[in-house]
């Protein structure tokens, strides 16, 4: 009995250590792929918030993008195949029947895609919105104030700080709007008057005060 129960006792043990190796690498792949499903994530959240502030832009910039046309106007003479062609008189109703259905399919969308696009058009863009404001303010803005002012007067849109700021910093650039920095906030208003305009302003002053 001794001689029979040593060999089974190694033979367990040696099971026991494989298997143990075999949970330990097991959990360290569940680790790792764990890690790997978490950085995908992270950088499927950042991809995603990037694709946001891009087509926020974009709509504030104006730029829209042609409608894609419909698959039943691409699609609204399908070829019939040769099984079903039994005669020429069935064919030619086959014909006839697909004729008078293609106008059907078409016809509802293009006035809905018009009244969109008109809908659209008579819509201020955010550009328009924002040197408005600037110039009813009477002095200096942050873009977070900015935003939220156009945001209480037009509650319909929405209007992202990062979106409006970007903006502003673009109508800074085409000379169409100031930005001042007081330490670290930046604050915009409407630009001021022209040199070439307070000259004539000066001018236009000066015979008035030679009559008095």
């Amino acid at each position: 009995m001794p001689e029979t129960a040593a060999p089974t006792t190694e033979l367990t043990s040696q099971y026991l250590s494989q298997v143990t190796g075999d949970l330990g690498r097991n959990a360290k792949e569940q680790e790792r792929i764990s890690a790997e499903i978490a950085a995908l994530q992270e950088q499927l959240a950042a991809v995603q918030h990037d694709h946001t502030v891009l087509v926020n832009v974009q709509q504030a910039l104006g730029i829209t993008q042609p409608p894609a046309q419909p698959a039943a106007e691409t699609d609204s003479a399908p070829v019939p195949s040769p099984r079903q062609k039994t005669s020429a008189a069935s064919g030619r109703k086959q014909k006839a029947k697909k004729t008078v259905a293609a106008p059907k399919k078409t016809a509802p969308k293009k006035p809905a895609a018009k009244a969109a696009d008109a809908a659209k058009a008579a819509q201020p863009t955010l550009v328009e919105l924002i040197r408005r404001h600037l110039l009813e303010l009477e002095e200096p803005r942050s873009a977070a104030e900015i935003s939220a002012a156009l945001r209480q007067a037009h509650p319909e849109r929405q209007f992202a700080d990062k979106v409006v700021r970007v903006t502003l910093e673009g109508l800074v650039a085409k000379s169409q709007a100031e930005r001042t920095k007081q330490g670290r906030s930046v604050f915009y208003t409407a630009p001021g008057p022209k040199p070439a305009d307070a000259s004539e302003a000066q001018a236009q002053a000066q015979p008035a005060d030679t009559d008095h």
